[in-house]
């Protein structure tokens, strides 16, 4: 769970194919290495080295979660890029718990921003190499065990 490319400074409204598109065609920029692949969301289309998952086909690991089967090979399909994507949103959790200045709004300029955001990815590489045990992951964990507990509660009570 390392980030291998990070492009920042590009505001949140931005069509997520005009930040891939310029992340690809930068001196520099994010190559994908011969014969991989990198998952996309369903906002991308299929070109080299993206992979889209099927549309039309249930995809969110939650559809999967009362127990039913992938019924078709798209459905499969979808359930083990939906499981692989969720470790990139886990990567981006991890980031957000170890360093909470990136889960509010900034008043540091642009310019600024962009350096902090590059050197906290590098920071949480180094410290994803370093350690063992990582205890912001640990943290993550009791987060998203509190947050299933909260969902269940609400399950039963609209019951």
């Amino acid at each position: 769970m390392q980030f291998i490319y990070v492009l920042s400074g590009w505001e949140g409204s931005a069509h997520d194919g005009r930040v891939l598109r310029d992340a690809i065609t930068k001196h520099n920029g994010l190559m994908v290495p011969n014969g991989f692949y990198y998952l996309v969301d369903a906002g991308y289309a299929n070109c080299p080295g993206f992979l889209a998952p099927f549309r039309g086909q249930r995809y969110h690991l939650s559809s999967w979660d009362d127990g039913r089967q992938p019924r078709t090979p798209q459905e499969f399909f979808n359930m083990k890029h939906a499981s692989a994507r969720n470790v990139i949103e886990r990567t981006f959790g991890l980031l957000k718990i170890r360093w909470k200045i990136l889960s509010s709004p900034s008043f540091y300029n642009i310019a600024t921003q962009r350096r902090i955001i590059n050197a906290y990815c590098l920071l949480h590489n180094f410290i994803r190499k370093e350690m063992t045990e990582d205890p912001a992951e640990n943290e993550l964990e009791l987060l998203h065990s509190e947050e299933d507990m909260q969902d269940d509660h609400e399950n039963i009570t609209s019951c």
